[in-house]
């Protein structure tokens, strides 16, 4: 909600997007380099110690923002507060490190992981919606301003859990340094990376190809059915007891992702483009599942929370690398073209899976109680 009002506030009151678009990518980009070591912190002194801060120079960060559109101030004042605002705490992170330690079976944990992913997908869906609605209906500031609220809320209630709040895990003799240094974590953050690209693809050339067809409201029915389809992934993958390794799940999973990515080439409708779309989600959920319990076992117990915010920053990354490639090809060879980048993006995830497999800790290949049992 906080990138797409910020863009969408400064696109009304500069009545263009080239300011717009520079100052909700400043809060991206910040977001992506800062999120992580907002969770080292989180994994080196807890939860309950980091989180409320955090959220405070992010919220008063947002605040200033708005004041300093509110009263037209300089424009370097915007960037300045929107990298501040990227001081955020991942509570998606820090809510699978709580999962993580509440459940030590697989399949509870499974199932966790699997409504932690439909809430993200319902999240993806109505927060940018939401956001602006707010702002083109009320007034320009609302949807961030809302988005705020909501964080301040919502940071100040997860953080009073304290029951759930998972313990600080004893460093491991030589792990000062980030969890992306070795292992088979950097596979696992380009693995989504690739996966973000597919799905960045997939929201520009559902615009394109219905502003084609003079029926750009589609667009958003299309990408809410792809969420749709991701949503019900999840849940039933949660539910399914496959019996099956976890490095042969991520094999799965990947290679679904990246095969329903080839029937776009097919599409001459907007309702072929709806099923496709909802057929190629349902993938997408089982895919973080996977990964996420991969993570889980695979980094040391101290680094869990910023291994997972790392993925999930990896992700948020390709998102808006696909969308930028996706629309230079769009631009050149039409809403086709930019498939290619889905395409491409899909084979690069599944090699990478397949180079994970080789990498993963021989207990994370397997279905396992817990963290070393």
């Amino acid at each position: 909600m906080i990138g797409i009002g910020i863009l969408t506030m400064l696109a009304q009151v500069q009545g263009g997007y080239a300011v717009a678009g520079a100052v909700s990518a400043t809060f991206t980009v910040s977001l992506a380099l800062l999120g992580p070591q907002v969770s080292r912190v989180v994994d080196r002194r807890g939860q309950g110690r980091v989180l409320v801060p955090a959220m405070g120079v992010s919220v008063a960060a947002l605040g200033a923002l708005l004041l300093s559109v509110w009263l037209d101030g300089p424009l370097w004042t915007y960037f300045v507060f929107a990298a501040l605002a990227g001081f955020l705490p991942n509570i998606s992170a820090m809510g699978r490190a709580r999962w993580a330690g509440l459940y030590r079976e697989p399949d509870r944990l499974d199932t966790a992981f699997s409504f932690e992913s439909v809430v993200d997908e319902l999240s993806f869906v109505i927060g940018p919606a939401l956001s602006v609605a707010l702002s083109t209906v009320l007034f320009p500031q609302a949807g961030p301003l809302i988005a705020g609220v909501l964080l301040l809320v919502g940071v100040v209630l997860f953080a009073a859990q304290r029951d759930t709040e998972p313990m600080v895990q004893p460093r491991q003799t030589g792990a000062g340094g980030s969890v992306l240094t070795g292992g088979v974590m950097p596979l696992f953050v380009l693995l989504l990376v690739a996966g973000g690209t597919i799905v960045g693809t997939i929201d520009v050339v559902s615009v394109a190809f219905a502003t084609q067809r003079n029926t750009p409201a589609a667009a958003g029915i299309v990408l809410s059915l792809y969420a749709a389809g991701s949503a019900v992934g999840g849940l039933a993958f949660g539910a399914w007891k496959s019996g099956l390794s976890l490095r042969r799940l991520l094999v799965l999973t990947v290679a679904g992702t990246a095969v329903t990515t080839l029937p776009l080439l097919l599409v001459n409708g907007i309702a072929l483009l709806a099923i496709t779309m909802f057929v190629s989600g349902l993938f997408f959920a089982p895919t973080m599942i996977v990964v996420m319990r991969l993570i889980e076992q695979s980094v040391p117990a101290a680094q869990l929370t910023e291994g997972m915010t790392w993925a999930i920053t990896g992700l948020a990354v390709g998102v808006a690398l696909g969308a930028a490639l996706a629309g230079r090809f769009i631009d050149q060879l039409g809403a086709r073209g930019g498939v290619g980048v889905a395409i491409g993006a899909g084979l690069l995830a599944l090699a990478l899976a397949v180079l994970a497999t080789t990498r993963i800790p021989a207990p994370a290949g397997l279905v396992r109680s817990h963290r070393g049992e």
